[in-house]
């Protein structure tokens, strides 16, 4: 919103009390694509400190602009600006060097991404060429997201595909194609967070219980282990391992980023991540469901939604309310979501373990 029309500062203050909601405590959250998960952990730790009784999170996300190239440009700013050009301008550079070696097969390009996209790229190729892992098995995620969000009426896509049809879409930055990669989007999602007291006094049977609320940041130097790290903490908070986890809504801003994040949460061993949705342990049905909204990839990406659209998801999986998407018997579920690029990982990221009560 702010970037779009200029309304940076007291956005909260502005649309809130525009609808009725001002005089309380309002506070902005901004922390790239993890906006949404951040503002529920302040929730949370407000709640648990018994600062406040009752809290709202919302999230809501202004992207779409006539002005492609603007948009694009808007993403920029989820990295380190002042190195984000250099080691994009190297990218490319290898890039063009790639295509003359006539190490990928031609294909009609779609220009005008985010870079972004490229940096997911960077570590979908790296995990290529160290652990065997396969185009085909990138578009295996996201035809499972397309075919999950046909059941689902809030996406911004509701359209089945095929693994073929995912390959043979216009190429974003090899291996990702367009249907591997999330859209531009508007929208809002929103979390009404309360303390076990609030809820005594309200009368209300349809809680679900935040088990874990876990908030990290990236590092500058070293791997990736930001997930790693961020899941072992929520592990450890909740009492809980992978292996109790019944439903799952991960940062897929590609499909390279459900890959990475479902090995680094434990679900399977690191480097295992292409086989394991091959065979369909991640599918709705599987071992341990991914994604069945239809994820960032066909639900959509309205960045400081997105973390809170996850809990809206998972909070319908366990009172049993999917519908066709439905995970039978969830009564444990994990949302992980990531925002921007520190290092070789993401600059933020939180994670949250919800159970049915």
């Amino acid at each position: 919103w702010g970037y779009h029309s200029f309304q940076h500062a007291i956005r909260g203050q502005v649309a809130l009390s525009a609808n009725g909601l001002e005089g309380i405590p309002i506070v902005n959250v901004e922390n790239a694509c993890a906006c949404g998960s951040t503002a529920l952990h302040s929730a949370w730790a407000a709640v648990k400190a018994e600062l406040y009784d009752c809290v709202l999170a919302i999230g809501a996300e202004k992207m779409y602009c006539d002005d492609r190239a603007k948009t694009m440009l808007f993403f920029m700013s989820g990295a380190d600006v002042e190195e984000l050009p250099a080691f994009l301008a190297k990218f490319q550079e290898e890039e063009r060097l790639r295509k003359e070696k006539g190490l990928e097969m031609p294909k009609e390009s779609l220009g005008g991404h985010s870079a972004f996209m490229d940096l997911y790229s960077i570590g979908a190729r790296m995990h290529m060429d160290k652990y065997g892992t396969s185009q085909r098995q990138l578009a295996c995620i996201a035809a499972k997201a397309h075919n999950n969000s046909v059941h689902n009426l809030l996406a911004q896509f509701t359209f089945p595909m095929t693994v073929e049809e995912v390959l043979a879409d216009k190429e974003v930055s090899y291996p990702l194609t367009r249907s591997m990669c999330a859209p531009v989007g508007d929208g809002a999602a929103a979390v009404v967070l309360c303390s076990e007291r609030f809820l005594k006094k309200l009368g209300q049977g349809r809680a679900i219980r935040v088990r874990a609320s876990v908030l990290k940041s990236g590092t500058r130097e070293g791997e990736s282990d930001i997930c790693a790290r961020a899941s072992r903490a929520a592990y450890e908070m909740a009492g809980l391992g992978p292996e109790e986890i019944d439903v799952v809504e991960v940062h897929d801003a590609t499909a390279f980023g459900e890959l990475h994040q479902t090995e680094q949460m434990g679900f399977c061993p690191v480097g295992e991540g292409g086989p394991f949705v091959e065979c369909g342990a991640t599918a709705i049905g599987g071992k341990i469901p991914v994604n069945p909204s239809g994820g960032l990839i066909a639900r959509g990406h309205p960045l400081g939604a997105s973390g809170l659209a996850q809990i809206y998801e998972i909070v319908g999986q366990l009172h049993g309310e999917a519908g066709p998407r439905q995970v039978q018997g969830a009564r444990i579920a994990l949302a992980e979501n990531g925002g921007g690029f520190l290092g070789r990982g993401e600059a933020a990221m939180g994670i949250h373990i919800l159970e049915k009560i």
